[in-house]
């Protein structure tokens, strides 16, 4: 009778290095028992990783230093397994358009979906939550791409959309620094045109959040395609609504800038 392990080699010879338990038991013919106990022992051997309840990654030799493979080779069989739409954005999608200062282990998705975050090996995977109205408009093919690997491919957000959900999440993004740091290194990649449109999905305030640090950084295509977003605005917002003045009454002092209708609150530094 085929065992557990050799099942792994069989799935590896593919190129398939993941596997549901509902396929391993149709496969093997074996009780969920069974499959528990083999799936448990292959575990502690470092063979297996279950980043996913009924959802397993066949470890090779060469995952054992980062304790998993990296997740782009798995995301997206994990995603069809909880049948669940999604796009990696933030600081891996920065990393995969160029922005060579962002954390390469933390591997962040936007879902339709409010999901837990979980680490597995080194890598800390992220779930950002968008509501599913928005997401359903804005996850359009024509504005994703793909990362490869050797096993696969992973969707990933374009570079306007990335700096849009960055400029809509900054802080899960480094902060306004962080976002800071990401427009000065590829906000000049963005389609203005393909800019607009999908910023008008956005909140305005993020939109603006955007416009503003284009223009600081003299990205003039992509700011003016933003524009028109700040002259609709109604009220002034701050740049960081998370920043808090450390001396109470000097909130009224902070620079405005009227072209973007931000209060400047925060002052924003980058690596050169």
């Amino acid at each position: 009778m085929n065992t557990l392990e050799h099942y792994l080699d069989e799935q590896l010879s593919r190129g398939r290095s993941h596997f549901s338990k509902k396929e391993a038991l149709k496969a093997l013919n074996v009780t969920a028992e069974a499959f528990t106990a083999a799936a448990t022992r292959l575990i502690k051997k470092h063979r297996l990783i279950s980043p996913w309840r009924g959802f397993y990654l066949i470890l090779r030799p060469e995952d054992r230093f980062t304790g998993a493979p990296d997740p782009v080779r798995w995301i997206d069989p994990l995603m069809r397994y909880l049948k669940l739409d999604y796009r990696v954005s933030l600081l891996r999608a920065a990393t995969f358009h160029g922005s060579s200062h962002q954390a390469a282990m933390v591997f962040q998705l936007v879902t339709p979906k409010q999901l837990r975050d979980f680490d597995i090996g080194r890598h800390r995977i992220q779930f950002i939550y968008q509501t599913p109205v928005t997401f359903e408009k804005i996850n359009r093919p024509k504005w994703l791409q793909q990362i490869k690997s050797e096993t696969g491919f992973a969707k990933v957000a374009s570079v306007e959309l990335m700096l849009l959900d960055c400029a809509r999440y900054f802080h899960k993004a480094g902060g306004i620094n962080g976002l800071a740091q990401i427009v000065h290194d590829i906000g000049n990649k963005a389609n203005p045109q393909m800019l607009a449109k999908a910023a008008a999905l956005y909140e305005n305030s993020a939109v603006r959040r955007l416009g503003y640090l284009l223009d600081l950084f003299g990205q003039e295509r992509q700011s003016k395609a933003l524009a028109p977003f700040a002259r609709k605005a109604k009220s002034m917002k701050t740049l960081d609504p998370s920043a808090k003045p450390l001396i109470e009454g000097m909130a009224d002092l902070a620079e405005k800038n009227n072209k973007w209708m931000l209060i400047i609150n925060e002052s924003v530094e980058i690596d050169l």
